[in-house]
């Protein structure tokens, strides 16, 4: 069986991987930033004349770049974010060639979320999430995807899953406003001045969805990731009935989980 967990940022996803796959030493754990055979997240989708290009403006970097680097058909994928320099602009440079934020057109990032998954045949993996939080965030901020467009979308993956073993584990968040108090404080440097929560309000606020709908300040975030809860839910009621379940995010039942799957 392969799991995809799943849930709002703040549900606790990397804390509930990190647990499983404590237990659960014979899974390969695929979490954001690494490369995944289904997921694209902080890694470059690029060309190969694109490549040679990247490799020209950064040439002290290019041990690094060539380590982290994934070749799939006629792509390259480098994993940027776990190039640790201090070379300005390198990382949101690299940021620039992934397949989120609007960067592809909405048939192109379409053609390479159903290819990689309809390659995919995996045994054994969890992934954090990799179905749901970028795919659906690109498809709703940068695309402004109806609902009901965003369920037509799943209802194709689901098509195209169809024979592989996977379950999805969704932690739903009961108290949105309490746990974005609580990543802001986490997510803070040394001094207090905080690092994730002005990075999430431009992401928001300069998406082509967040100015269309005025989606602005803490009550923009917070109606933007209710809509995508409810949303989220609905697609695994109707979408994923057979091949899901929900946990109360942070709570015993994640353990609970935990414990019921070693007894299998």
């Amino acid at each position: 069986m392969n799991y995809f967990v799943e849930g709002l940022q703040g549900a606790g996803k990397t804390t509930f991987v990190q647990e499983f796959v404590k237990q659960l030493s014979e899974y390969k754990a695929f979490r954001e930033g690494d490369f995944s055979p289904v997921e694209l997240a902080w890694c470059a989708y690029v060309t190969e004349e694109q490549y040679d290009e990247i490799l020209k403006k950064y040439p002290s970097l290019e041990r690094e770049i060539r380590e982290k680097t994934v070749v799939e058909e006629e792509h390259k994928i480098i994993c940027y974010t776990q190039i640790l320099t201090d070379i300005s602009g390198f990382h949101k440079d690299l940021e620039n060639f992934e397949i989120y934020n609007g960067t592809l057109d909405r048939e192109a990032f379409e053609k390479v979320i159903f290819s990689r998954y309809q390659r995919w045949n995996g045994e054994g993996q969890i992934f954090e999430c990799s179905i749901f939080q970028n795919i659906i965030e690109n498809l709703i901020l940068f695309f402004d995807m109806s609902d009901e467009e965003i369920l037509n979308f799943y209802v194709r993956l689901k098509t195209i899953l169809a024979g592989k073993q996977y379950e999805i584990i969704y932690l739903a968040l009961d108290d949105i406003p309490g746990a974005i108090d609580v990543i802001r404080k986490e997510r803070s440097d040394d001094t207090g001045n905080e690092l994730w929560f002005p990075m999430m309000l431009q992401y928001l606020e300069s998406s082509p969805h967040g100015k269309l709908h005025a989606l602005t300040g803490l009550e923009g975030l917070i109606a933007h990731l209710e809509r995508r809860k409810a949303l989220e839910l609905q697609i695994l009621d109707e979408v994923f009935p057979d091949n899901s379940v929900v946990l109360k995010a942070k709570s015993d039942s994640v353990n609970s989980f935990i414990c019921l799957h070693l007894r299998r």
